[in-house]
């Protein structure tokens, strides 16, 4: 029986690709219909993704084999849908960050945040949960999390090795204050038998001390280890959500918006969602702080700040603070390639929040948009700087010679700042294809009329207030979210959200809004997210210490989300009105 069992788990994968579809396969027998058939299409998909039978990214290439098949879109409209401009943007986005992370400028502003923060422990633990979180803006929270973690490590073994060595420095001080004493007692008269059973008693008392203060330092070293491996994985995911580009479900909702409601005005873009998601993950970032200085270093805000430290305390800082400062020192002057890919950030951070800010014309609408049509894009922002990365030369020296074996010297133009070898390398084409994947459901399901059926289910919902709707959707998204990727999480969800909305005559941004950043609330488990998986793989955490931690911000990420859409979000997209561009059936007023 147990064998039976173990092959089954070691087959697992093969029986889900051949059973799901069978299984379900009487839903398009038994309703001969579009919207059937659709159905079984986004079971069968939302089945694979959740078990990851397949690869995410062969799971999403299903529609252009089984749309035509099932006579639900033809082939060359399905796969229009696999290359948008969300994928332009995604790609744009991130050809800067592989820049970033080539030339090692990530590090670099990394080590000068923690430079200027300094290492007193919730000082300490700020400094990486602000600069991880900044890094995670607009480089992957993967790289992020593998880059911060290692310089984490360093750190805290310099802060331990200095704990240890100052506590065995005391312990010898004070074995010596007590041996004078001894040796005092020794010289009396009638003492020294006396004398020399306290001499031994003394030596076990001194050892069972030293054991004692190196069990207790080492456990504190510990908890502070978890702490600042949490610090940093979360991070990484709320850091994700301030920008459009800077983690996939973001991308997803603006693609979905496009492609479901094509006539809202381009309201997603750039600048709009960095002033809702920003602040609110500065509340949770400041949240997440709290919560984990309060489990891993106690209530002791005073002593966790630094304030009224001994002479031994601030010797041990600066050992650590030296160690950051030699990590630093090993960068050298920054070069002339670091230089540039900075300026092409920064322009390329300034031109997608000045495009269109929404309070005054933008550079794009003043000089290329006319007739109401958007041309120009956030896309087309980030290819464009993307182009100059490859065309920008990294640096011009005297060493751009190659020597040869006789007196002539053959020139050899400089490198760009990015070529293609490493574009090949670090860009996950995979997410390209999820992507696509997302927008041909989606479409899939607004062609089959499958939308239209959901939403008109679901107008019982009608009478539930709003803010509860939002407030248990998110719920029910960050429980899901732990289970499967965030991205096949708002690939699944949104249309339906979208759907609902339209049925209930809310405006779709209310629920999709926040759903969408509740798909980055994966905290509880290392199976989650890659960040979680990276500082889990270091082997300092148990699966207790993850779920313990992350269960509570899981509540408060979705308590400060359903506070900002009802806040600043709410005035922001006029969530508390029905947009004309989101009636498309005329049934709402």
């Amino acid at each position: 029986m147990a064998g039976c069992w173990q092959l089954t788990l070691a087959f697992r994968k093969y029986l889900i690709i051949v059973f799901v579809p069978l299984l379900f396969l009487p839903l398009p027998l038994a309703l001969p219909s579009k919207e059937a058939r659709c159905g079984y299409v986004i079971i069968v998909m939302a089945l694979f993704w959740c078990t990851e039978a397949l690869p995410l990214a062969v799971t999403a290439l299903f529609p252009v084999l089984l749309f035509p098949l099932l006579n639900i879109m033809d082939s060359t409209t399905v796969c229009r849908e696999y290359l948008k401009d969300t994928n332009m943007l995604f790609i744009g986005g991130l050809l800067m960050a592989i820049a970033i992370e080539n030339w090692h400028l990530h590090k670099r502003v990394a080590l000068r945040v923690l430079l200027i923060t300094g290492v007193r422990p919730a000082l300490l633990l700020m400094g990486f949960m602000i600069v991880t979180a900044f890094l995670s803006m607009w480089i992957s929270n993967t790289a992020t999390t593998a880059m911060m973690v290692p310089i984490a490590q360093a750190v805290l073994d310099q802060l331990h090795k200095s704990e240890m060595e100052s506590s065995a420095t005391g312990q010898a001080s004070e074995n010596i204050n007590k041996a004078f004493e001894l040796q005092e007692e020794s010289t009396k008269p009638d003492s020294s038998k006396e004398a020399e059973e306290k001499g031994n008693s003394h030596v076990l008392t001194v050892e069972d001390d030293r054991k004692r203060n190196e069990s207790l330092l080492e456990e504190k070293h510990k908890k502070f280890s978890k702490g600042m491996s949490l610090c940093i994985c979360y991070s990484a995911s709320i850091g994700g959500i301030a920008t459009l580009t800077g983690t996939t479900p973001n991308l997803v909702l603006q693609g979905q918006v496009d492609e479901l409601f094509p006539k809202n005005g381009n309201i997603i873009n750039f600048a709009s969602w960095f002033s809702f998601a920003f602040p609110t993950m500065i509340v949770l970032l400041v949240l997440t702080w709290i919560w984990l200085q309060i489990l891993y270093l106690g209530f002791n805000f005073r002593k966790n700040f630094g304030c009224a430290a001994s002479a031994s305390a601030k010797a041990k800082e600066q050992r650590a603070y030296d160690t950051i400062k030699e990590e630093s020192r090993k960068l050298g002057p920054m070069k002339f390639a670091e230089i540039a890919v900075l300026i092409l950030f920064i322009l390329l951070v300034v031109l997608w929040f000045t495009r269109d800010p929404g309070f005054i014309q933008g550079w794009a609408t003043v000089l290329f948009n006319k007739d109401g049509i958007s041309y120009v894009t956030d896309a087309t922002v980030a290819i464009f700087i993307s182009v100059l990365l490859f065309i920008i030369p990294a640096g011009f020296s005297n060493d751009d010679r190659d020597k040869q074996t006789g007196s002539k010297s053959k020139i050899k133009a400089p490198s760009a700042l990015l070529d293609w070898k490493v574009v090949h390398q670090k860009m996950p084409w995979n997410i390209v294809f999820l992507l696509g994947g997302g927008f041909a459901l989606a479409k899939g399901s607004e062609e089959s009329g499958l939308s239209a059926w959901l939403g008109s289910k679901l107008t019982p919902l009608q009478e539930i207030p709003h803010p509860a709707i939002a407030l248990l959707l998110c719920l029910l998204i960050a429980t899901f979210t732990e289970c499967t990727s965030n991205v096949a999480t708002t690939t699944l969800f949104l249309p339906i959200l979208a759907s609902m909305a339209e049925a209930i005559c809310l405006n779709p941004l209310y629920i999709m809004l926040p759903c969408t950043l509740s798909a980055s609330l994966a905290f509880m488990l290392p199976v989650a997210t890659p960040p979680n998986a990276i500082v889990f793989s270091y082997g300092q955490l148990r699966v207790v210490d993850m779920a313990k931690a992350g269960f509570v911000l899981n509540i408060m990420g979705v308590l400060t989300i359903t506070l900002a859409i009802n806040t600043w979000a709410s005035s922001l997209f006029e969530l508390h009105t029905f947009p004309s561009w989101a009636n498309r059936t005329g049934t709402c007023p």
